[in-house]
């Protein structure tokens, strides 16, 4: 058994992760937020420490490092995008590993830091990003490796997502904070196309907004435009509840020398992952092969 310390409680994602450590058997030691809305911890794990200052939890968590069997092991991190890296860094100095809710930190300047920081500790920071192990994304991987090794595929990737007017009004909806919609809400669709198409060669922005980005990456597998919306307005409830299955889909036209990309593989249920949410994957036109 483990012990785990979460930053971050009050937090929508927090809950997922007080299970997660419950259902595996480990020990949620003490949790810490500046809102104390955290009345789910008595449902989940009533015998947990908590704080609203995070002085206290800090010393709190020193104090358990003086006798082994309460020592913590592990720091889950929930807290609002622009606390990550200090926290991350404390976690790191308090002798733990250290589970990070995307986006790990806004700049590669702060990976670096806490690269740093890693060796200083000997402690690893571990980021979450699931959409790489759904079995949709793993069977389009599958089929983009299996295509030939010169061949480079064209992609649309367009995400929208109804946000309420609550989100322009907190945190998330402060580029300062949660760092622009293409890191709070696209990173998970920047990894996946990471994991499926190889490593990035370049990356183009064509437009940044408070509800929107747009540009163009070039994968060694793949050429991709992609866009990605948070828009109140964009998907209403009862116009998505209408909409007929096939209008999220994933196809992919095939030339003689070209693999096709099963519209099978469409990634669906990442698009129920939250309420509001549709995802839209494309492939139009060609597998063309790469010139030399």
């Amino acid at each position: 058994m483990k012990n785990f310390a979460l930053i971050g409680a009050a937090g929508y994602i927090a809950p997922r992760h007080m299970r997660a450590i419950k259902d595996l058997g480990h020990n949620l030691a003490v949790a810490y937020d500046v809102n104390d809305s955290v009345g789910i911890i008595d449902s989940i794990s009533p015998h947990s420490e908590f704080f609203t200052e995070f002085e206290r939890f800090l010393e709190h968590a020193h104090q358990l490092k003086r006798n082994p069997d309460t020592a913590l092991d592990y720091v889950a991190v929930c807290s609002p995008n622009y606390l990550h890296h200090a926290h991350i860094a404390a976690g790191l100095r308090l002798g733990c590993d250290v589970i990070c809710e995307k986006p790990l930190v806004p700049t590669p300047e702060l990976l670096d830091e806490l690269a740093l920081v890693e060796r200083e500790t000997g402690r690893r920071v571990f980021n979450i990003l699931q959409l790489r192990h759904h079995d949709a994304i793993q069977q389009l991987k599958a089929k983009v490796a299996a295509a030939p090794a010169d061949t480079k595929f064209d992609v649309e990737l367009t995400y929208i997502t109804s946000r309420g007017r609550w989100y322009a009004e907190s945190w998330k909806g402060d580029p300062r904070k949660a760092f622009g919609v293409a890191t709070n809400i696209g990173v998970h669709f920047f990894d996946m196309l990471h994991f499926i198409f190889g490593k990035l060669q370049r990356n183009v922005v064509h437009h940044v907004g408070e509800a929107r980005a747009a540009g163009y990456l070039e994968y060694e597998r793949a050429r991709v435009r992609c866009s990605c919306r948070s828009m109140p307005t964009i998907c209403p409830r009862t116009s998505r509840a209408r909409r007929p299955r096939s209008a999220t889909s994933t196809s992919a036209a095939r030339s003689s020398n070209s693999p096709k990309v099963s519209p099978s593989c469409t990634p669906r249920a990442t698009a129920k992952s939250s309420p509001g949410e549709d995802m839209a994957w494309r492939m139009p036109g060609t597998a063309s092969k790469q010139s030399t």
